[in-house]
């Protein structure tokens, strides 16, 4: 694999807010794992897997997506 990931906690970035609540609290999630110890990292991922499946299963509001 050629490509390198970028870690927004490494880097200092904050992902910008997308609008969509489910996906927001996702990035929050995510980002805050520097601050979590190493056991429960798999946990959250899990738990953002999880709710970025149901939230591309779910239909979209917008009736011109």
């Amino acid at each position: 694999m050629s490509e390198e990931p970028v870690v927004a906690a490494v880097s200092g970035e904050v992902p910008a807010p997308t609008g969509i609540a489910s996906i927001d609290s996702v990035l929050d999630l995510v980002a805050g794992l520097g601050s979590r110890p190493l056991d429960e990292h798999a946990e959250v991922f899990e738990t953002a897997h999880a709710t970025l499946r149901r939230a591309l299963d779910e239909p979209a509001d917008d009736p011109s997506a």
